[in-house]
């Protein structure tokens, strides 16, 4: 069951943290089963929206490595990554932005 919150609710702004792990809820065709994903956008949007942007965890690589998501969509918390391996990812993104 996907739980539905407004912007207000103290769940959604404790959604937003960067670096956080969520299981996120289905959407369009291309997703089928609740997938994990990480919070890459800064705290600062996440502290003022309602979607987040979010990296994929996947074995494999994709076109899209990232997805803006009602945070309606973020089904649980599953964790949050550590300092070194959010950097890491980051670092990866802003390297595939640059081209």
């Amino acid at each position: 069951m996907t739980r539905r919150w407004t912007n207000s609710h103290p769940a959604v702004r404790a959604a937003g943290s960067r670096g956080d792990v969520w299981l996120v809820a289905p959407t369009g065709a291309e997703m089928r089963k609740v997938r994990p994903a990480v919070v890459v956008s800064p705290d600062e949007l996440n502290a003022h929206l309602r979607t987040f942007i979010l990296a994929p965890l996947t074995t494999g690589g994709h076109a899209y490595p990232y997805r803006v998501v009602d945070g309606a969509l973020l089904v649980r918390r599953l964790g949050r990554l550590s300092p070194a391996t959010l950097s890491q990812a980051l670092a990866t993104l802003q390297a595939m932005f640059a081209h």
